[in-house]
Order: structure tokens, then C-alpha cells, then sequence
């Protein structure tokens, strides 16, 4: 067991504690992923939401053998407080985590690197350790896991018994994702397995959950056989860190010559298909509530017999039961089900369009000559207003090495180019900047725009906020390094920073991203310096539709917008001319429309060109003032 090197203070939200769960679930589920991995690296503390919660009764059989401290909201350390809960930050420092799967995934990667004999633990984090690693802003998976289905869970307890008769969409929707083929890396083989064993008409042996889990798993756990089949066989195989049968693994000739569109699919064992993951525990308290006050009620679980299956499945992993306990949640032990007749699930399992993903394959056909000739016939053609400052330049020779983006793994020529949009940017926040301006880098990756102004601007506060880990440490290293204390770092999604702020600002906000950022500007009535990027990426979202703007949406259709920007990124050097130029026009028409819709909200918004405009092929930004 390697020892802690700074203690790490873990901030929870708490409304009110009800049967065996404290709520908002986010809370419950942190800490069971805290008991089941027997985590005590961190300190943890209750933020009460409201102003009349007492000591007695929040610290009462809350978690366990956890021991968790209360705190107010005004307490807590700065850049926590522009943070949507749960968050993890290392004591006295400048660097903070928040939102529920950021979080999560921090608590298993510091388990693991204190005892890296716990490798059960890091599984949790599943292939190329990705689990919930995609930002519910654009994953439908993280979204329904980290916010849909806590959230319509809480709306079903506290729903009146008339206003909760029907199952929430967001579970039907888990249910039916149950449903589906699992989709593994390297899954061919798996198949062939299953179809060997189809033909054989035999049953894969299934680990005995019997002294050797008993053994790696808890004290006091009693584990039921679960159902035979390969898939419960090579899940459990894997939990136990047990081999798979050798018969399983020997083919027959004709097995290995069938085709992989002939051979059977794979069934769901756990939420995300083969393995179990943080995903599942994620799931566990909350549809472990939702059956609890669903029992109460006397309904009917027969619509959600692969719920059901998954629910009893769970239990069956070494160290849920014994989390279960130290959490006081008294697992339910629910009867094997049938599925539903046909006609009765017909009511029940009709998911509303918007939790649906989008269908649209993305491919749309046409060049983007007509779109923009109908757009022109009706007065719109990209517009572009004159750079404020086209010569404007830092000193770079002048500066530190650790406020250059060369101090990266970057190419001179990349470097030099990163400088001039380096230029643009700090150009623009210099002109609309005052003392005592927070200003936010959203998207900041690597830090070059947050550093490069909280060096050049030691009067402004500035905040990164990056969901990808590495990226931010990096930022982190470089700012020690130049000893910034003007700076603070939130690893999150966008959602998870609800700070305010004077001034967003983001270089090459990739695809939806961009309109985020607008998003939260406006909604902060902040100035905005934005360069987009990845126009090929934009979408329709639960969140965004597009076109933005009024005039465009009177215009264009979804398809036709999607046909301009997917041809706004045909402007890579190596392209055509022509085609580079159709492609800049194309940019500006998407970026006119963003424009537009900014000024829907009281905004006076240009769209400028980055002087050079070699300095990059997503050469736009945004210049937003309220």
C-alpha cells in the first residue's frame, strides 16, 4: 500500500436523507463506489443544500465507515464554489474535478495507484479504460448514466402517487439498451465460442461462485449460481481472474470458416455489455430506489424483466453486497421474470423522441452550391468584419519558455502557427479585459490561451476548465512552473462550471463545443472570444438544434445546414483553391448563423478572420460583447 501524498478533499451534495439513500443520488452513488472499492484516501464532506440540516442526522449510519464532515456552501474553497457537485480537490490547491463520472473515474484511478493489487478496481474503468470517459454533452451512454436516469429516479420518488404510475422513459430507454446486441473488442471470437456451443446444443460451464469467490470476495456474501450461458461464463471468468473453460476455447474447423455476419450476437450481463464497469454501480443505487418505491407501490415489474435480470446479476459480483451493507442498502431479491407479453409492452416501452439518438447516419448527399444559392437568393452571404488589430503581436522572444506552446511535443512550423493564433485571441480578451475580470478558458486543452493571459493579465483571475485529465496536469506543470497564482484548473464537462464570469474565451472548440460556450456566455452575460473548429462534428443534440438563428431556421433545413458544415472544414492546405474558398464560405455562413443567434440575446457579435489566415484552416473567430 503506497501512501498518500496529499490529502484530497471530496465534496458532496446533501438535500435529504431518505430510507437508505441520501439524496441527490449523485451523493449515494459516490460514496457506494467508495465503499465498494474500500477507498479512505479521501475527506470527505457534506454540502447541506438547504440552510436547516443538523449533524445528527446526516452523520448517522450515512456510509458506513466513512467518516464525512458537514460544511456550508460559502466554506468551501474557492474554485469548488463555481462547481457543480460531486468535486474532488487536493487540499489548498488550485486544481479541481466535478461532475459525477470525472469524479468516479478519480476515485478508481487513486485506489488502483494506492494498492495496485486491487485490479478489479481499474477494471471498473472497462476497454482502453473509456467508461463513462466521453462527456454526457455528447455521449447519449453518459448522459442516461450520469444525469437521465438519477434524475428521473428523484422525480419518481418525489412524484405524487398519481403523478408516478407510469415508468419513467429514461428507465424504459436503459431497458431497452439492455436489449441490444453487445457490441466487445475483439468479440469474433466470443462468437465463434457461442456458436460452437449453439451447435453442440451444450451449456458453457459457468465459474462456481463457490470457495474461490468466496475467498476473493467479501466476508458474510451469499452468491446464487447465475444462468448458464458463454457470455455469464467469460463475464465472470473475468471477475474471478479465472481462465474460461479449455473446450470453450478450442474450435472447429467450421466454426472458423464461418462467415462473422452468420454468427450469433452477444447478449447484455452487465449494463455495458459483457463486463462489469462503474457504469453498473453507477446504476445500482438508482434503480435499487426505483424498485424499492416501485415494490412499495405494488407495481408490476413485468415491462422490465432485463432490469430485473440485471439487477440480481450485480449482487452476484464479489464486494457489491458487503458495499450494499456498509451503504444500509438492503438489496432486493427479485423473482426471475418472463418478458412481457408483446402488447403489453407496447405502452410502456415508448421511449419520447428526445431521448432518442438520432438516426441520422450523418451522410448527406450534395455539394453545398445550392444551399448557398438559396441562402444568397435570400440575401445571406458570409460576412466578415475587419480585424481590430491585424498587426497586433506578443513578444514571444521575450517571454518565459513555459508560456510558449512550443513547450509541448510540437513541430517549429505548428508553434509558430499556435503563436499567431495565440495573436488573435489575446488581442481581442486584451481590448475588452478590466482589472478584477475572471476570465474562463473553456476547452483549454494544454493551457495555451490561459496561460499566455494569466501571465499577460496578472490583474484578471483566469480558469481553465478541460475534460481530459492529462491535458490539464500539463497546464498545471506549466503554470507552477512560471508560479501563476492567478490561475485555478476544473477537470469537468462544461455543465459541471457554473461560475460567473466577464469573458469566455476558447480556441478551436471542437464541433458542439463551440455553441456551448456560447451558451454559457450568454447565459453569464459574458464577452466572448471564440475560435470554432471540427464543423464536420456539429449535430443536432438533446441541447442544441440547428440552424441557431431565426433567419437561418426560416431558410434551411436540418440537412441543408448539415451540408455547409460539413463542407466548412474542406479547407485543409493540401485541398484545391476553389475548394478551400468554398469551404471558408461555408464557415462563415455556419458561423454567421451562430453570430446571429447571439444576437437574438441582446449580443453584438463580428466574425473576423485570424490575421494570418495561414495560421490556421479554421481561421474564424467569434468576437461576442453583451
Amino acid at each position: 500500500m503506497k501512501d498518500s501524498v496529499a490529502e484530497e478533499h471530496l465534496y458532496l451534495a446533501f438535500s435529504h436523507q431518505c430510507r437508505d439513500s441520501i439524496f441527490p443520488l449523485h451523493t449515494s452513488i459516490s460514496l457506494f463506489l467508495l465503499s465498494y472499492c474500500d477507498c479512505k484516501l479521501f475527506k470527505v464532506f457534506l454540502v447541506p443544500t438547504g440552510e436547516d440540516v443538523g449533524d445528527q442526522c446526516v452523520t448517522k449510519n450515512l456510509a458506513g465507515d466513512l467518516e464525512v464532515h458537514l460544511i456550508s456552501r460559502c466554506q468551501l474553497p474557492v474554485v469548488v464554489q463555481s462547481c457543480s457537485l460531486p468535486a474532488v480537490v487536493v487540499k489548498d490547491d488550485k486544481f479541481c474535478r466535478a461532475g459525477l463520472s470525472v469524479v468516479l473515474r478519480h476515485i478508481i484511478q487513486k485506489t488502483f495507484e494506492a494498492d495496485p493489487s486491487k485490479k478489479d478496481v481499474l477494471e471498473l474503468l472497462g476497454f482502453k479504460k473509456t467508461c463513462l470517459k466521453a462527456c454526457a454533452e455528447v455521449s447519449q451512454w453518459t448522459r442516461l448514466c450520469e444525469i437521465s436516469i438519477p434524475l428521473a429516479v428523484e422525480r419518481f420518488l418525489t412524484a405524487s402517487p398519481e403523478h408516478c404510475q407510469a415508468i419513467p422513459p429514461d428507465i424504459l430507454l436503459l431497458e431497452r439498451k439492455l436489449g441490444e446486441p453487445v457490441r466487445v473488442h475483439n468479440d469474433d471470437k466470443i462468437r465463434r465460442q457461442k456458436l460452437q456451443q449453439q451447435k453442440a446444443g451444450a451449456k458453457a460451464a459457468v465459474p462456481v461462485l463457490g470457495k474461490e469467490a468466496t475467498e476473493e470476495s467479501k466476508p458474510g456474501e451469499v452468491h446464487e449460481h447465475p444462468p448458464s450461458s458463454l457470455e455469464l461464463s467469460v463475464a465472470f471468468s473475468k471477475l474471478l481472474a479465472q481462465e474460461a473453460p479449455d473446450a470453450i476455447n478450442r474450435e472447429a474447423p467450421h466454426i472458423r470458416r464461418t462467415k462473422t455476419s452468420d454468427l450469433p450476437l452477444l447478449d447484455h450481463v452487465f449494463a455495458e455489455g459483457l463486463y462489469f464497469t462503474v457504469a453498473d454501480l453507477v446504476l445500482l443505487p438508482c434503480i435499487h430506489q426505483f424498485l424499492v418505491s416501485s415494490k412499495k407501490q405494488g407495481k408490476n415489474l413485468v415491462n422490465l424483466p432485463l432490469i430485473s435480470s440485471w439487477y440480481r446479476r450485480v449482487q452476484e459480483v464479489p464486494g457489491v453486497k458487503k458495499a450494499a451493507g456498509k451503504c444500509n442498502m438492503e438489496l432486493l431479491q427479485l423473482p426471475e421474470m418472463m418478458s412481457a407479453p408483446e402488447e403489453q409492452l407496447q405502452d410502456s416501452s415508448s421511449v419520447p423522441d428526445e431521448l432518442e439518438e438520432d438516426n441520422d447516419d450523418g451522410h448527406f448527399i450534395g455539394g453545398p452550391r445550392p444551399t448557398m444559392t438559396k441562402l444568397m437568393e435570400n440575401g445571406i452571404e458570409a460576412k466578415f468584419s475587419p480585424h481590430p488589430c491585424p498587426g497586433w503581436t506578443l513578444d514571444w522572444t521575450s517571454l518565459p519558455s513555459a508560456v510558449s506552446p512550443g513547450e509541448g511535443k510540437m513541430s517549429r512550423d505548428r508553434a509558430l502557427r499556435k503563436q499567431q493564433q495565440l495573436n488573435n485571441l489575446v488581442a481581442a480578451v486584451t481590448k475588452l479585459a478590466k482589472p478584477g475580470d475572471v476570465i474562463v478558458d473553456f476547452c483549454s486543452g494544454g493551457g495555451h490561451v490561459g496561460i499566455v493571459l494569466a501571465y499577460m493579465m496578472p490583474s484578471c483571475q483566469v480558469v481553465l476548465i478541460e475534460n481530459k485529465e492529462l491535458s490539464l496536469i500539463r497546464a498545471k506543470d506549466r503554470s507552477d512552473e512560471l508560479g501563476l497564482n492567478n490561475i485555478w484548473f476544473i477537470q469537468a464537462n462544461l455543465d459541471y462550471f457554473n461560475g460567473t464570469f466577464n469573458i469566455g474565451v476558447a480556441l478551436h472548440a471542437c464541433g458542439v463545443a463551440t455553441d456551448m460556450v456560447i451558451e454559457h456566455c450568454l447565459r453569464a452575460r459574458a464577452a466572448f472570444v471564440i475560435s470554432p473548429c471540427c464543423y464536420g462534428f456539429i449535430q443536432n443534440t438533446v441541447k442544441f438544434k440547428y440552424p441557431r438563428s431565426h433567419q437561418f431556421k426560416e431558410i434551411l433545413s436540418y440537412k441543408e445546414h448539415m451540408i455547409l458544415c460539413r463542407f466548412a472544414d474542406q479547407t485543409a492546405v493540401q485541398l484545391p483553391p476553389e475548394r478551400r474558398l468554398i469551404g471558408k464560405q461555408c464557415m462563415g455562413l455556419v458561423d454567421l448563423d451562430r453570430a446571429w443567434a447571439a444576437e437574438e440575446h441582446k449580443y453584438s457579435v463580428q466574425v473576423i478572420s485570424m490575421e494570418p489566415e495561414s495560421c490556421s484552416p479554421k481561421n474564424n473567430m467569434f468576437v461576442g460583447i453583451p
